[in-house]
């Protein structure tokens, strides 16, 4: 663990000044889940699904993530489309297919029977697109219209470029074809082929209109266009405008009272863990892109910035009351519960997976427009090195934002708007932590309470090989193959790095803080995340105070000026106080002056001077030293300052010497003139001779300070 902090902290701190050394770079990036998935934004039928790593198949769920090693099959005169990103991809009847890969290089689909059309809009340089049949691999290598057909018994597949170019690897051979061509690939071992001319079928007019509807798309004006989600915000929401967050979205037809991550219900998709599932049509980039922000009277999403670069996809950019949903729950009148509350704009999002700083800034930069890199890091190290407690969300105390559900809800992905929890402010504020309702996923996590699957694929499918060009991952099978039965997603590995989480941590840390009366001989432990003069509806960003106490980090107590030592300035009080006073000196200037003081107090004149007294020197006096402290020179320097020029600059502090002249006891230097050289530094000059005794000093070669 401390291991972890310390590689995090150096990356930290080599990020702020853009330094990064290409391995640790790769290997925290190894750690990163990828920044797609893959979206049912579309069924017409039946369409089944098969979570990765379950044996079951149940009724496919509208914006469920979909990833590596998750399974699709459309029934019979069942349709269905998807998108990751900017690309499409659709179903026609009795369609199976399987994402041997799905991460930021690669997209490997598996297409074991049926009918798919895929639309990429863009191809970078170290992105790959590979379809893979039975007794071929297609590998796309520019942007273009692909339409694909494997038959029943698995021994043929046709392939038609619209527009385009890719490669058949298979047989030992490999084939290219353009844009234009049909090709009919037979076989297994070896391969024949025959090559037409395009022929558009209604699945390729079915195909056309949806892109057309994309094409035509409002939203696409204020996303950016790899957003998986968009294509559904025109038939359910406007777009406005505002002077602080610019272009924002609003749902149509939502109640009075309506909050976001209210109507929907949490599912445990491996690598992030726990993920939102919203049960809206168009809820999918508004719960995983963006932040959300109360505007006027009404809650509006605000995208991030509409650029060509990738938007990292986020599970579910909320915060937990409580810490809850990691590991713990936390106490609502006799129950036990989990609650949550959106992220504002200015709010950090602290992934609860385990993540390099490089993917926290990236999730955060591509979804809003608001917060910095600087912010970003700042709060990330807060989190996960110096463990802040206090930390200030724009929503977590408002009544309206947080939603709330039982554990039993909550794990076995249930309706959230019908196990719904009222809780009131009190209990949000100061919730009571249960440290023994551990929320582990189960299978029930991991499928939810969906209906049984109406179709699943033919048995036949299970006994068909798979042709690839790239290896597969390991978390993949090919549709119909049989599974383990544990869940491999389920497993101890995967759930605790998915369940790590820095941040729900911190906001539990906190919740428990505010639980426990402050003492009396030091602040409250945890102050109301609620600054004076903000609403709970009003943006804040999520850092720590700069006056409060971190409770997990060393630092200097609010009532106390941080340690320091003064320089030696000309313009320094004498009479003030010094902050820090040397070890042996006392700071109320005391009348017995130590006999190991390294230098006297710093005067403008002897600022390059410093006189140590002798050890054997004993202070022979009992009045207290006037307010000045300015030191007269020792004879110890005598040979160091046996020059003429002494008795001449004897006068050169005139104005500072006869200030002290008020001061009484005028006779004490000549009482004992022999031992004037055990005298203290600052006695002297505190209560220099009258003028009728300087005539018994100046027979005496006394040094003078040097200026």
């Amino acid at each position: 663990m401390k291991i972890r902090y310390r590689l995090l902290l150096v990356s930290l701190i080599l990020l702020s000044f853009g330094i990064v050394f290409p391995g640790l770079a790769s290997a925290q990036d190894e750690q990163d889940p990828p920044s797609r998935v893959a979206r049912l934004n579309y069924v017409d039928g039946s369409v089944s699904f098969q979570p990765s790593g379950e044996q079951d198949w149940v009724q496919a769920d509208v914006n469920r993530p979909l990833t590596t090693g998750d399974n699709l099959w459309s029934d019979q005169n069942s349709r269905g489309e998807l998108h990751i990103g900017r690309t499409s991809l659709r179903l026609g009847s009795q369609t199976g297919i399987s994402f041997l890969n799905l991460n930021d290089q690669a997209v490997q689909i598996q297409l074991a029977e049926g009918s798919l059309s895929v639309h990429v809009r863009r191809l970078d340089p170290d992105e790959a697109y590979e379809v893979d049949g039975p007794n071929l691999a297609f590998s796309i290598l520019r942007p273009g219209e692909y339409r694909f057909n494997v038959d029943p018994d698995g021994t043929s597949t046709t392939i038609s470029v619209y527009s385009g170019q890719g490669t058949v690897t298979g047989g030992g051979r490999t084939y290219n074809i353009t844009p234009g061509q049909r090709a009919v690939f037979t076989g297994t071992d070896q391969l024949s082929y025959n090559v037409q001319q395009v022929a558009p079928d209604s699945f390729d007019e079915w195909g056309r209109g949806r892109e057309m509807r994309e094409e035509h798309s409002v939203s696409a004006r204020y996303v950016s266009p790899d957003m998986t989600g968009y294509e559904d915000l025109d038939d359910h929401g406007s777009w406005r405008s505002d002077p602080q967050y610019g272009s924002y979205w609003v749902p149509n037809g939502v109640e009075a009272g309506w909050a976001p991550y209210h109507e929907g219900r949490w599912a445990w998709v491996a690598p992030w863990g726990w993920t939102w599932v919203d049960a809206e049509p168009w809820g999918f980039a508004p719960f995983h892109y963006g932040r959300w922000a109360v505007i006027g009277d009404s809650w509006g999403w605000v995208p991030g910035p509409v650029a060509e670069t990738r938007c990292v996809y986020a599970p579910a950019l909320v915060g937990f009351v409580g810490g809850g949903g990691f590991g713990v729950s936390i106490g609502f009148g006799g129950g036990e519960g989990v609650a949550w509350f959106p992220l504002g704009p200015r709010d950090v999002f602290v992934p609860a997976y385990q993540v390099s700083p490089r993917y926290v800034e990236a999730v955060n930069v591509s979804n809003t427009t608001v917060i910095n890199r600087t912010t970003i890091t700042t709060v990330y190290n807060n989190y996960t090195v110096n463990h802040v407690t206090n930390v200030n969300y724009t929503y977590a105390n408002n009544t309206n934002a947080v939603t709330a559900v039982n554990r039993e809800a909550f794990v076995s992905g249930k309706p959230v708007a019908q196990a719904a929890i009222r809780v009131n402010a009190e209990e949000i504020q100061h919730p009571r932590v249960v440290e023994t309702a551990a929320l582990t996923p189960s299978h029930a996590s991991v499928v939810g309470v969906a209906a049984a699957a109406h179709a699943t694929p033919p048995a036949a499918i299970a006994n068909r090989k798979v042709v690839t060009k790239m290896a597969p991952s390991p978390q993949a099978a090919p549709i119909g193959k049989p599974r383990p039965q544990a869940n491999p997603n389920l497993s101890a590995a995967v759930v605790n790095r998915a369940g790590f989480s820095p941040q729900a941590q911190t906001v539990r840390a906190a919740a428990v803080a505010r639980t426990v009366a402050a003492a009396p001989n030091k602040p409250a432990a945890t102050p109301e995340p609620s600054r004076p003069g903000t609403s709970p509806n009003e943006a804040r960003p999520n850092e720590a105070r700069p006056n409060e106490t971190q409770p997990n980090r060393p630092a200097t107590p609010p009532n106390q000026p941080k340690p320091f030592t003064p320089p030696n300035r000309p313009n320094e009080n004498p009479n003030q106080p010094r902050t820090q006073p040397t070890p042996d000196r006392q700071p109320d200037r005391t009348v017995k002056p130590p006999a190991d003081q390294p230098r006297p107090q710093p005067q403008p004149e002897n600022k390059p001077r410093t006189v140590t007294p002798p050890p054997d020197r004993q202070p022979d006096r009992a009045v207290k030293p006037p307010a000045e402290p300015r030191p007269q020179p020792q004879p110890e320097n005598k040979p160091r300052t046996a020059t003429p020029p002494p008795p001449e600059r004897k006068v050169t502090p005139p104005a500072e010497q006869p200030r002290p002249e008020t001061k009484p006891r005028p006779a004490t230097p000549p009482e004992h003139p022999a031992t004037k050289e055990k005298e203290p530094p600052k006695e002297p000059p505190k209560q220099p001779p009258k003028p009728e005794d300087k005539p018994k000093e100046k027979p005496k070669p006394e040094p003078q300070p040097q200026f």
